[in-house]
């Protein structure tokens, strides 16, 4: 059974049933990519690490051309 259509079958079993509907799948996923970035912010900044731009100075380094 695909989620759309477990989505699908518990709206119609909660009107059935009176009670509220559940959320639609995929309505929260923005709000949890927000929190689960704020965390690890968070713990960078108690480690003591740069909070932001910490991959594309990972990449820059990895990819600046090394003098021999």
């Amino acid at each position: 059974m695909s989620i759309t259509q477990q989505y699908l079958l518990d709206s119609y079993r909660a009107r059935v049933l009176g009670e509220p509907e559940p959320p639609a799948p995929g309505r929260h996923d923005v709000d949890l990519v927000r929190e689960i970035r704020d965390h690890r912010r968070f713990h960078a900044v108690i480690a003591g690490r740069p909070a932001r731009g910490r991959v594309r100075y990972a990449l820059r380094r990895w990819l600046r051309p090394r003098a021999l």
